[in-house]
């Protein structure tokens, strides 16, 4: 209490006590993979905001395209903002080593990292620590690549499993285990809660550094960057999806829609060729058909809301554990989805019927209180994409005729 003893006028200047939850950014993507300056800045996670950028850390005069180089450039082509850039090296793994920070493990202390992408990496161990990495994390999404030569199309439906033979021989004669690893499939595992997403086929365009060349690019950056573009045009609630991917002068495989619909059962989401371009024609993550998180636009307007809500909530640990503390995280939340409604991202004609937010005694009874804990309920109604638009279509009689008399 301040201490007022002489009579007069004295002015506080008092906090505003409202605090509006901004929503967390949705595009950053995470590139790892082997830059065209190889030695250039090995394990090191490096921003760029645009080409340039790019070129200035990891790009030489006598330096050849990568899938790195020309998946970044896509990004920025197709619409992508900003980016961090891991260069493995020659040596290195995607997966990297968590005691130095190489590889994946170099993102994890980025909070600000919604994709991460390993362009042209299609082997069972790099894209299974992609998806364990954002399904660890919880607040990013996988992108990942088909193989760029499929010589049969059932291979992308089934599991990218490896088998380990026993061969070689010891210096002293004894027989050893030397990895003599085959593949067999090319679909990467299952992420059951939907931190992936799996697109096929690689497209032809123009070499990022030697642009008269005609090169097979990933999918995986230009998919970052519709990701982001659709983002800013619609909204992270949008499915990337029916959107022109820039710079495809075509596909490396034109897949028929008999095909496409096999490989959409599985989740395989392809680009097809339409006669105004090459067009993004799937919306799935790699969680099972009946999966609640098998749109790709559900699962990161979930991680949008969840990180918003994570960040513009952190001023209340350590505040009292009572009622006006939980009307305040009540009225934050509810003000918060209240604009993801209206923003079209949650279905229902009414507020209570897109969500609810509880945060009160019931949900924090004198146990959950004692052991230093405040429970808030949420529960959310995405909208899904119009994966497939069907029409009915009949004959109409004619009741016009007049019958006879």
């Amino acid at each position: 209490m301040p201490n007022y003893q002489a009579p007069g006028i004295y002015i506080i200047e008092e906090p505003n006590v409202s605090n509006t939850l901004m929503m967390a950014g949705t595009s950053t993507t995470a590139f790892a993979g082997i830059a065209p300056a190889k030695g250039n800045v090995v394990n090191q996670a490096i921003a760029c905001n645009n080409w340039a950028e790019f070129c200035k850390t990891f790009v030489t005069e006598d330096s050849k395209s990568t899938d790195l180089s020309n998946a970044i450039f896509s990004f920025f082509n197709n619409g992508g903002s900003r980016c961090y850039v891991v260069n493995i090296g020659d040596k290195g793994t995607i997966a990297g080593d968590a005691r130095d920070r190489s590889g994946l493990c170099a993102f994890e202390t980025i909070d600000e990292i919604a994709i991460v992408v390993a362009p042209g990496y299609i082997d069972a161990i790099s894209q299974d620590a992609l998806i364990t990495h954002c399904e660890n994390l919880g607040d990013r999404v996988a992108i990942l690549d088909a193989p760029e030569e499929v010589s049969n199309i059932d291979s992308l439906k089934e599991l990218n499993t490896i088998t380990e033979k026993e061969s070689g021989k010891s210096i002293e004669g004894t027989t050893s285990k030397k990895p003599n690893i085959k593949e067999s499939g090319a679909r990467p595992r299952n992420s059951d809660n939907g931190y992936a997403a799996f697109y096929y086929p690689w497209f032809k365009g123009r070499d990022a550094l030697q642009p008269t060349n005609i090169v097979n690019i990933p999918p995986s950056g230009a998919m970052a960057g519709i990701y982001g573009r659709t983002d800013v045009t619609r909204g992270v609630h949008k499915a990337p999806a029916n959107e022109i991917v820039r710079g495809a002068l075509g596909l490396c495989y034109n897949v028929s829609r008999a095909e496409q619909g096999e490989l959409n059962k599985k989740g395989v989401n392809v680009i097809r060729l339409f006669p105004d371009g090459c067009r993004v024609w799937g919306a799935r993550t790699l969680a099972s058909e009946s999966s609640e998180w098998r749109y790709i636009s559900v699962r990161r307007t979930c991680n949008m809301i969840k990180e918003s809500i994570e960040e513009g909530t952190r001023r209340y640990v350590f505040e009292p554990n009572d009622i006006g503390t939980w009307n305040s995280i009540e009225r934050d939340i509810r003000s918060f989805l209240m604009r993801v409604w209206r923003d079209g991202a949650l279905l229902g004609t009414t507020p209570e019927q897109a969500f609810f937010v509880k945060c009160d005694a019931e949900t924090n009874p004198a146990e959950v209180r004692d052991a230093g804990e405040l429970v808030t309920l949420i529960g959310i109604a995405p909208v899904k994409p119009a994966e497939f638009v069907i029409f009915r279509i009949g004959q109409k009689s004619d009741e016009s005729e007049s019958t006879s008399e």
